[in-house]
């Protein structure tokens, strides 16, 4: 049965979902875009077109702005293994996608301090994914980026300064955002998160903790 769909504002720049539907980006950013289609009609339909012309229009219909670098990027990786077919169902706040991927059971989340939670879904060498669980009012440590993260809003929300994401919304940073995520009033914020390098954090504690919890 399918979810009931959100007012999404922040959407999949287009040539991420050609990539997508190309079946060329790595499998931690296929399951993020996967995720999101999954929860959004616009972006579903988008991800229709370019599966039918085959994926080949990176350059066309651009409805959110892509960087130069984050475009490039995304280019690079298109001799990468087939993505995922997205999955139309969910299981509380999670999306088919990222029910596949825990095999139905809740994620094993692990304490990163000041109430925040992780769960890795998978960590190789082309990158990771993982889901969060921030509390309400909670910030995540100021960082920058060495690469690509995309950050998907399952429930809950977060605000930083470049806007307010809900649920189903993407937010793209690259290595030119430096920003510093804070979950909204009411209900705790839990996002799929898929990143292709390490954070730079600009506080000592984050950067000694960073082997450990491997963000």
């Amino acid at each position: 049965m399918r979810g009931k769909m959100t007012a999404i504002t922040h959407h999949i720049p287009d040539a991420l979902l050609a990539a997508y539907a190309a079946g060329s980006l790595p499998q931690p950013y296929a399951l993020v875009v996967a995720s999101h289609i999954s929860l959004c009609l616009d972006c579903r339909a988008t991800f229709d077109a370019h599966q039918a012309a085959g994926g080949a229009v990176l350059d066309t219909a651009e409805r959110a702005h892509l960087s130069n670098g984050v475009k490039a990027r995304v280019l690079e990786q298109l001799d990468a293994p087939v993505a995922p077919e997205p999955v139309f169902q969910r299981s509380g706040v999670f999306p088919g996608p990222v029910m596949e991927v825990l095999k139905g059971k809740p994620p094993r989340w692990r304490t990163v301090g000041g109430g925040v939670r992780q769960s890795i879904l998978s960590a190789t060498g082309e990158g990771s994914v993982r889901l969060l669980f921030i509390p309400p009012g909670q910030a995540v440590p100021d960082h920058s980026h060495n690469g690509l993260e995309l950050t998907l809003v399952l429930q809950g929300s977060f605000s930083d300064e470049t806007g307010r994401f809900g649920v189903g919304d993407m937010e793209v940073a690259d290595e030119h955002l430096e920003h510093t995520p804070v979950a909204d009033v009411g209900a705790p914020c839990i996002c799929l998160a898929a990143t292709d390098a390490p954070l730079r954090f600009r506080t000592l504690v984050p950067r000694l903790l960073q082997p450990l919890f491997r963000i």
